[in-house]
């Protein structure tokens, strides 16, 4: 955005890459998952980069107001600054906080779900599906994000998105506002479980697993982590593999 004002440029979208899709090396492939879409479709675009800070969602859910009003308050300083209008993210954790509770503190922003902009560009005719073979006939089931689905509605986007894969969806028991929480919002990733018979996340890999998958689709680099711990837990990686849904869609359209 920087580089983008001293050409005297606002692009069209900002893209919010988000602390997983940042630092951590599995959300790194999702963040460039988004990224070659985006370029594909020639979606004028551009990141903060260093000046991006978490949205504070963390800190607020683990009950820190204080420390989340004054990251979003910078944030929302930064974006006022360069005029963003419109804001796409990978993260549903960040759509959420940037959605719904920047305006509170006087951010007011378009905020979409990268799921909601890649469905768009697909129905636009904008990306093409090239090799439909890649996932023709797999079954697939999508996991839930809590903060993309119930918070949210955000329930068809991500899931007319793997039926124009040609692959099948197969739902589980527990799914879209009945599904089941991976064990990672709230705060809860970073910090040690707590005491009881059995992880969340493993409760939920064994609702997907019920489905017999090929694929285990995601909207969020939280879930893909915990959903990836529990694939590992059954010890089914050679067999099942998780993958997020811009990830989904890069492979087929060949990018």
């Amino acid at each position: 955005m920087a580089d983008c004002l001293a050409k005297g440029e606002i692009p069209e979208i900002l893209f919010w890459v988000g602390c997983a899709g940042s630092f951590d090396d599995r959300a790194k492939k999702i963040t460039k998952a988004v990224v070659k879409i985006l370029n594909k479709c020639k979606i004028d675009f551009a990141v903060l980069g260093t000046e991006e800070n978490c949205t504070g969602d963390p800190a607020k859910r683990a009950g820190n107001e204080f420390t989340f009003q004054m990251q979003a308050m910078m944030n929302i300083q930064v974006l006022d600054a360069y005029e963003v209008k419109n804001i796409v993210t990978a993260c549903p954790h960040c759509f959420n906080t940037l959605k719904n509770e920047y305006s509170d503190l006087g951010g007011n922003y378009n905020v979409i779900h990268h799921s909601q902009l890649i469905q768009s560009l697909i129905n636009d005719g904008k990306l093409q599906i090239e090799d439909k073979s890649v996932f023709k006939g797999k079954k697939i089931t999508f996991h839930d994000p809590c903060y993309l689905g119930r918070a949210n509605d955000v329930y068809d986007a991500p899931r007319e998105m793997i039926i124009k894969l040609d692959a099948e969806l197969i739902e589980m028991k527990r799914c879209r506002s009945k599904g089941l929480f991976c064990g990672a919002g709230g705060a809860q990733m970073f910090k040690e479980a707590e005491p009881g018979k059995k992880e969340v996340n493993i409760e939920r890999t064994e609702d997907a697993l019920e489905t017999k998958p090929d694929f285990i689709a995601t909207g969020c680099p939280f879930c893909n982590t915990m959903m990836t711990d529990g694939i590992k837990n059954a010890e089914k990686e050679d067999t099942v593999k998780v993958l997020d849904v811009a990830e989904l869609i890069a492979n087929a359209a060949d990018l």
